[in-house]
């Protein structure tokens, strides 16, 4: 077995520990069972997840849960107190400590106030936005991306990018020239959350691609999805994934319907410029890419 093959096995088990994450965040997440589901000695295994995934469990966790709440702030009445509870935290005070150093803002003021609000005013015809009314018309050449299937909140397609990153790293195809890019299919105030689809993907250097071929074909964990060619009005989002909803709402709602432009047939699909591992919320950047007759 080379050195390649040991590496895929290490991805293969903390793969499940990832997947296991996702689908527990409300629940607190034992040390020694995520070993187990591991199968990895309790001793050493968190030690080859940070080497491997640059950040520790403890952070991975953390990370998640506030990415979630920051959607539920943004996105729904919950209490604050009952997402704090959801988030893991034994009290308000250290889930609004942590919030804050984390997203600039306490909890409560970034349901006033977030950065999402800024798509408000438009939406309600009680003004115009200052920063983020500009849409770039851009033409978008055709694309394959390597993807991962996702069906659930669009909030949780980090599961999809996860497992992607996951088969890149077993086959030596973690590349630095990637773009990183989401595809949407459903309408997430039509369809119900469990419902919703999307795709998780990647486009690799034009050589690459050529070379996973086969490794796609002979692994139905990964797919090709191809983008259609053509126009797109682009709205560059610069701020938390949580604002989301909010820029789709204003893009559809306000800019769209005054453009005189259609939407095409075609899913739209999103481009990330920076790691949320990485950057601050505040700072990560998205473009928005809809797609135009």
């Amino acid at each position: 077995m080379n050195e390649s093959d040991h590496r895929a096995r290490y991805e293969t088990r903390l793969a499940r520990v990832l997947d296991h994450i996702y689908d527990h965040l409300d629940e607190p997440l034992d040390i020694g069972r995520l070993a187990d589901i591991a199968c990895l000695s309790p001793y050493h295994w968190h030690r080859i997840y940070q080497a491997m995934y640059g950040e520790t469990v403890a952070t991975t966790v953390r990370r998640l849960r506030l990415h979630r709440a920051a959607g539920f702030l943004a996105n729904s009445s919950m209490p604050i107190a009952q997402i704090a509870e959801r988030s893991g935290y034994s009290s308000l005070q250290s889930f609004s400590r942590t919030f804050r150093a984390v997203f600039g803002v306490p909890p409560a003021q970034y349901r006033r106030q977030g950065t999402h609000c800024r798509f408000r005013p438009a939406l309600s015809g009680d003004g115009q936005m200052a920063s983020v009314r500009e849409v770039e018309i851009r033409y978008v050449e055709p694309m394959e991306i390597l993807s991962v299937d996702h069906v659930g909140p669009y909030m949780q397609v980090g599961k999809a990018f996860d497992a992607l990153f996951g088969w890149l790293a077993k086959h030596n195809l973690l590349e630095a020239q990637m773009r990183m890019i989401g595809v949407y299919f459903d309408d997430a105030g039509v369809v119900e959350e469990q419902a919703l689809r999307s795709k998780a993907g990647v486009l690799l250097p034009g050589p690459l691609m050529a070379e996973v071929a086969s490794a796609v074909a002979m692994d139905g964990a990964v797919s090709v999805t191809r983008i259609r060619g053509g126009e797109y009005a682009v709205l560059r989002h610069v701020g938390p994934y949580s604002d989301m909803r909010a820029a789709y709402e204003w893009l559809y709602g306000s800019w769209l319907v005054q453009s005189g432009r259609e939407a095409a047939d075609a899913p739209v699909f999103e481009e990330y410029l920076n790691s949320p591992k990485e950057t601050a919320p505040a700072e990560l950047v998205t473009e928005i890419c809809l797609p135009l007759e």
